[in-house]
């Protein structure tokens, strides 16, 4: 059944597992600051990392439905997991019905983009979620765009929870962050340029720094995606003049509000009005 025939005016939506899509949100509004934005939180269910391409799907899915019934025309996945493991089925089999006329990006394509104009020996390495490596989207989208380069990936599953317990700074944080990129070295030592494929990893981002050799360059989505929203708004006015511009920002989160905006303070280094919402299966 179709949501609505024309969707009206409404904010854009900015979903994530949990928090790291914050980081993805603050680098809209930095560039984008006139739209208006819904960010939806699924923090009663994070991570999405360890889950399965079935589940991740329903998860995100249900999450796309209710931004659209709360009058997004445009919903951006703000998780690599999701845009990995979802976005193409939500694209191409469940668009068409839920409504034709809205639409869902992700933040893997628009990082990718990039990439080619970065490398100079064509070694790409990826530090990413468990979930995120292993489904392969980031080999087979840069392969399809830059078929030379080579990519190298690297689980990191302590990094999330560093960030979530606000250790990204602490001493104990060294060990971990040093590990994972040493390991990503150790496969290919020809890697010079490093994809940091998830939207917590920008609070670790002095730690990586750190441990990473001075060569080697590091490529944050934040800045990648924003651009890319920004041109795609250009690009298809249609959709632009659907979304509402009063520079209004605001929150949904599945867990409890208080922890919500306690952990939001990490990314946005300010308070959030919040409101609380369940997902539920159809």
């Amino acid at each position: 059944m179709l949501l609505s025939a024309i969707p009206t005016a409404g904010p854009i939506g900015v979903f994530d597992s949990g928090y790291g899509g914050l980081t993805i949100l603050s680098k809209f509004r930095e560039l984008l600051p006139q739209y208006d934005y819904l960010y939806l939180g699924d923090n009663a269910r994070t991570p999405y990392g360890t889950r399965s391409f079935e589940v991740v799907y329903e998860f995100t899915l249900q999450a796309v439905r209710r931004l659209f019934e709360l009058g997004c025309p445009l919903v951006i996945l703000a998780c690599n997991t999701a845009s990995a493991k979802a976005l193409r089925s939500i694209q191409q089999n469940d668009l068409p019905y839920l409504d034709p006329t809205r639409r869902v990006l992700g933040v893997i394509r628009p990082t990718v983009e990039c990439i080619g104009e970065i490398t100079h020996t064509r070694h790409v390495g990826l530090l990413a979620t468990s979930g995120t490596v292993k489904s392969e989207s980031y080999p087979l989208e840069i392969r399809k765009l830059f078929p030379d380069i080579k990519v190298t990936g690297v689980a990191c599953p302590l990094w999330v929870p560093l960030v979530e317990n606000n250790e990204a700074d602490s001493e104990g944080a060294d060990y971990f962050v040093r590990k994972y990129i040493d390991t990503l070295l150790c496969k290919d030592p020809e890697i010079d340029t490093i994809i940091l494929g998830c939207t917590h990893y920008p609070l670790l981002l002095n730690k990586i720094r750190q441990f990473t050799p001075p060569h080697i360059r590091l490529v944050t989505q934040g800045e990648y995606v924003s651009r890319s929203l920004k041109d795609y708004l250009f690009r298809h006015p249609e959709m632009d003049e659907c979304c509402l511009k009063n520079a209004r920002c605001e929150f949904l989160t599945t867990e409890s509000v208080e922890k919500f905006r306690e952990s939001a303070s990490l990314f946005l280094h300010q308070d959030v009005h919040v409101r609380s919402i369940t997902l539920e299966s159809f």
